[in-house]
C-alpha cells in the first residue's frame, strides 16, 4: 500500500515482543525507523505494577540492537482526562468499560500520532495485530491473520485519518512466530510474558486498585426471587456474568450475576451457567461509529461482544446515534459499558457501547430506540 524507500515511521515500543518484532519487520521493508516510548501512568508507579523503568530499559536494549533511535513521551495527563476519568465515571454508574478501546482512540491514535507527526512521521506503527486495506477510496480495518490475537475489536473506533497514518506490521504473521523472529533475531524479551493488564496500568490486584479511587458501598446479593443470599462488597467489582469472587456457599449453586439495581444497591444473581436470565436475544447500542463514516439504516452482519468471541450472526437497525442489534441466537452476558464491534468478513465495520440487554422478541419491538439513546 505503501511505498517504503525513504518513508519515516514513528513506532509506539512498549517493551513487549510484538512492537519489537514490529520494529524488524519495517526495517526489512525499507522504511527509516523511530520509536517512540509513552509513559502514561504514574499514580502509583512505586508499588511496582508498572514496571515503565523495565519497560524502558527493554525497549532501549531493542533499538540499541536494532540500531535505530528512541524518542520518550508523557502523556499521563492526557490518559487520566481522557481516558481513566471515564473509566471511573463508568464504573461509578454500575458498568463495565473498556478502557483499551478509548486508549487506543484518545492515546496510541490521537496524542501519540499528533506527536509523532510533529516529528516529521509519515506513517505510525503499532503491535497491534490487525491489518489496514485501501479499497474503493476508503481505509478499511481488517482482521489479523492470527484469528487468535486479532485485535481490531480494540481497534474499532479509529476514523480514515488515523488509518491513513497507520502501519500494522503484524498483520500477516502468528504470534508463535513473532517470538520466533524475535529469539533468532537476539531481542531481549523474545519469551516476555504479554501484558494482560489495564491499559498503560499494568497488572495489579484490580478490586484493591478500584477502591483507592471509587468508595465501595456492600449491599445484598439477591436472587430475582428476592431471596437474600449474601453481601457484596460493592457493585462496582461485579459484571454480568460472573462467578468468581461472590462467596457463596450452600449447597445451591455455581451461582453467575445476572443483574444490578443501582438504586437500591442490590446484586442479583442466579443459579447455574445455563441459567435463562445470563442470556440475551439482543441488545441497545449507543455512540456508534462507523470506520468508513456512512451510518446504515439495516445491515445483516457479524457482531463480537467482547474481545476473542467468535463472531455472531446478527441484524442491526440503526436510528440516530443508537441501533437494536438483534441476534441469531441468544448471547451469553450482555454487559452495559462493554463495546459491541460489527463485521463483515474481515472487514471490521465500527461498532457502539452497549447500554442494555434486550431480552425477547416481544422487547426488542416494543422498545423505542429515541427512549434509549
Amino acid at each position: 500500500m505503501h511505498k517504503t524507500s525513504g518513508k519515516h515511521v514513528v513506532l509506539g515500543l512498549s517493551g513487549g515482543v510484538d512492537s519489537a518484532v514490529a520494529a524488524m519487520l519495517l526495517l526489512e521493508q525499507g522504511y527509516r525507523v523511530t520509536a517512540l516510548f509513552m509513559k502514561n501512568w504514574e499514580e502509583d508507579d512505586d508499588a511496582g505494577y508498572c514496571a515503565a523503568a523495565e519497560d524502558l530499559a527493554i525497549s532501549e536494549a531493542v533499538c540499541k540492537l536494532l540500531g535505530i533511535q528512541l524518542h520518550t513521551v508523557n502523556f499521563s495527563s492526557e490518559y487520566w482526562d481522557r481516558v481513566f476519568q471515564y473509566f471511573l465515571d463508568e464504573y461509578k454508574a454500575g458498568r463495565t468499560p473498556n478502557p483499551d478501546v478509548l486508549c487506543n482512540k484518545e492515546i496510541k491514535f490521537k496524542a501519540f500520532l499528533e506527536h509523532a507527526i510533529k516529528m516529521g512521521a509519515d506513517f505510525i506503527a503499532t503491535g497491534h495485530y490487525a491489518g489496514v486495506r485501501y479499497q474503493n477510496n476508503r481505509y478499511n480495518l481488517i482482521k489479523a491473520n492470527d484469528q487468535n490475537k486479532d485485535q481490531t475489536y480494540f481497534l474499532h473506533s479509529l476514523g480514515q485519518y488515523e488509518l491513513s497514518k497507520s502501519i500494522f506490521p503484524l498483520t500477516n504473521i502468528h504470534k508463535n512466530k513473532v517470538r520466533e523472529n524475535a529469539e533468532s533475531a537476539g531481542l531481549p524479551n523474545y519469551d516476555r510474558k504479554d501484558s494482560t493488564g489495564i491499559c498503560f496500568i499494568g497488572e495489579r490486584r484490580f478490586k484493591d486498585f478500584l477502591a483507592q479511587y471509587l468508595p465501595a458501598q456492600p449491599g445484598d446479593i439477591q436472587t430475582l426471587d428476592g431471596e437474600i443470599k449474601g453481601r457484596h462488597d460493592g457493585l462496582m467489582f461485579h459484571t454480568i456474568g460472573q462467578r468468581q469472587g461472590l462467596n457463596l456457599g450452600g449447597p445451591g449453586g455455581p451461582w453467575y450475576v445476572a443483574d444490578k439495581n443501582m438504586e437500591k444497591n442490590i446484586l442479583y444473581v442466579v443459579e447455574g451457567e445455563s441459567h435463562p436470565a445470563l442470556y440475551s436475544t439482543g441488545l441497545i447500542a449507543k455512540k456508534l461509529h462507523w470506520i468508513n463514516g456512512d451510518q446504515p439504516s439495516r445491515l445483516a452482519c457479524t457482531a463480537r461482544i467482547r474481545h476473542r468471541q467468535s463472531v455472531q450472526d446478527c441484524t442491526v437497525e440503526t436510528s440516530g446515534d443508537a441501533a437494536h442489534v438483534c441476534f441469531n441466537s441468544p448471547q451469553r452476558a450482555v454487559s452495559p459499558g462493554q463495546y459491541i464491534v460489527f463485521y463483515i468478513n474481515e472487514v471490521c465495520l465500527g461498532g457502539g457501547i452497549i447500554q442494555q440487554a434486550v431480552n425477547s422478541e416481544k422487547e426488542i419491538m416494543t422498545q423505542s430506540i429515541s427512549h434509549n439513546a
